[in-house]
């Protein structure tokens, strides 16, 4: 970018250093917004504005994109029926707008294959739509080699029921009078044919509560660079204050941890039995 004659001042090497960065910064605010601009001509959305509305069900969502640049995050919810509802959360592994590029094209692929099962299903199983959308993106060489996890919950509101499966993906935590994790053994999408998916069932009662989040979460880091991990999020689950709203009490808590400071993109989805 420059460059600095050997014999220079300390405060030169500072002021040189601080324009250079200035500079930089002003540039990349400026690529942001232009790119920012132009997804939002092209109606491409990753993450919904508003959160669904399901009776017997509270669903909300908490998604912050590292430094307000898109990222590999994105969250949808497809209305089967009157009786059932898909929560969707996945995360490509990329880094930035590269990343958010293929969480469109993943999102697509993930309503497509919704739409291809609900249609010809009888029973509404989260296994067979992850096996749907691993069966196109393998097929498909220009994003096989893209990895994602994939999160997908269908509630039953007349059962009272959540079904549950994941390809690659963290472990949700359900929320009773205790919580308690509950781990998927799918392959992340595009790496084998066969992804192995399976459903798990939860029989839900009122004030049971599900989380479903991305390693945004647990890989979060305080100053002194410790991991906040599984572990501490699992209990700070467990003693979470029920007459206050969870996603909310969950941003203080990682705000609170980091100092403010996050290093990836940021996403939880809460599901909520009235």
């Amino acid at each position: 970018e420059d460059y600095i004659i050997k014999t220079s001042s300390p405060k030169i090497v500072i002021a040189k250093v601080s324009a250079i960065l200035k500079s930089l910064e002003k540039e990349r605010f400026k690529v942001v917004d232009e790119v920012q601009k132009a997804a939002d001509s092209m109606g491409a959305k990753v993450v919904p504005d508003e959160f669904p509305v399901f009776e017997g069900f509270n669903v909300k969502h908490w998604h912050m994109p590292f430094k307000n640049v898109p990222g590999g995050d994105f969250i949808d919810y497809f209305r089967i029926n009157d009786d059932n509802l898909a929560v969707v959360l996945g995360d490509v592994m990329g880094k930035r707008w590269g990343a958010w590029y293929f969480a469109v094209a993943y999102a697509g692929y993930v309503r497509s294959a919704a739409r291809f099962v609900l249609e010809t299903a009888k029973v509404f199983n989260p296994s067979d739509i992850l096996q749907k959308v691993n069966e196109s993106v393998f097929k498909d060489e220009r994003i096989a080699e893209v990895f994602i996890t994939l999160s997908v919950i269908i509630l039953d509101k007349k059962n009272k029921t959540a079904k549950y499966a994941g390809a690659g993906d963290l472990p949700i935590v359900l929320k009773t009078n205790k919580a308690e994790y509950f781990q998927s053994k799918g392959l992340l999408l595009g790496f084998s044919e066969t992804g192995e998916y399976e459903d798990h069932e939860m029989k839900l009662n009122p004030g049971d509560e599900i989380f479903i989040v991305t390693d945004g979460i647990t890989e979060a880091r305080n100053k002194e660079g410790e991991l906040y991990g599984q572990d501490r999020f699992l209990s700070f689950i467990e003693n979470l204050d029920s007459s206050k709203d969870s996603i909310e009490q969950m941003k203080k808590e990682i705000f609170d941890f980091t100092g403010g400071e996050v290093e990836d993109d940021i996403s939880v989805i809460s599901i909520k039995v009235s």
